[in-house]
């Protein structure tokens, strides 16, 4: 724990957030969460992790002691402009790169920057994100060294001494889950599969081992595969 230290958690409702949640809560003295309604085609993460929050409290009671209070922000006129298909309704391409559209052009920077003024204003200095450059689908805002960049000029242009925090950065899907084991037991790991959402499509009416989802989609694809490689190694 490190003392007297407060905390901003991005919290979108999806499986990476909520590990880096639990971790934040084991952390910082104290944690806020942030989401963002940014336009996207599929309300249902702005309402799993409504209940994700509330389970957490009930449930884990322990690991929440820390945790204060939640902010929603509108951000749907980023969203109309950074179109994506997250924000519209068609098919899930890719690019020439090996890109997918699901690609939200700045979604990160925005978030991050937004993150640093709320934590500007209510003294919450060290931001965390579950952005992870290991399993990922190749999006540019999710590395390393676009964070760091970032972590510079939001600590210049408000004269503040900001931290950007990812937990998950270096980890695979399947390290990842055991993260969440080892921060909140069993039950946290059952919270993640009962009540997080990560499926691009946005589906929640099938209810496999490793959460809701299509299955098909590429984040449902990661999400499945490192459930599979960390059961394997149980």
């Amino acid at each position: 724990m490190q003392k007297d230290r407060r905390a901003l958690v991005l919290f979108s409702g999806g499986q990476d957030s909520a590990i880096c949640l639990a971790w934040a809560l084991q952390n910082y003295s104290y944690v806020e969460t942030i989401g963002f309604d940014y336009g996207q085609r599929h309300r249902v993460e702005m309402q799993v992790r409504e209940a994700f929050l509330c389970h957490l409290k009930n449930d884990l009671p322990t690991l929440a002691k820390n945790l204060g209070e939640d902010h929603r922000v509108d951000l749907t006129g980023f969203g109309a402009i950074a179109d994506s298909s997250l924000t519209a309704e068609r098919q899930i391409a890719f690019n020439q790169s090996g890109l997918p559209d699901t690609f939200v052009p700045g979604r990160n920077l925005m978030f991050f920057t937004v993150a640093a003024a709320l934590g500007y204003r209510r003294a919450l200095h060290h931001l965390v994100g579950g952005m992870c450059e290991t399993d990922y689908s190749g999006y540019p805002d999710c590395r390393k060294n676009t964070l760091e960049a970032l972590h510079v000029a939001l600590c210049l242009g408000m004269d503040e001494n900001f931290s950007i925090e990812t937990p998950l950065m270096y980890l695979d899907k399947a390290q990842s889950w055991q993260m969440a084991q080892d921060l909140g037991g069993e039950a946290l790991v059952a919270l993640i599969i009962e009540h997080t959402h990560t499926c691009y499509l946005g589906q929640r009416d099938q209810r496999h081992d490793w959460g809701y989802g299509c299955a098909a989609c590429p984040a449902c694809d990661l999400r499945a595969r490192g459930w599979a490689a960390w059961k394997a190694q149980a």
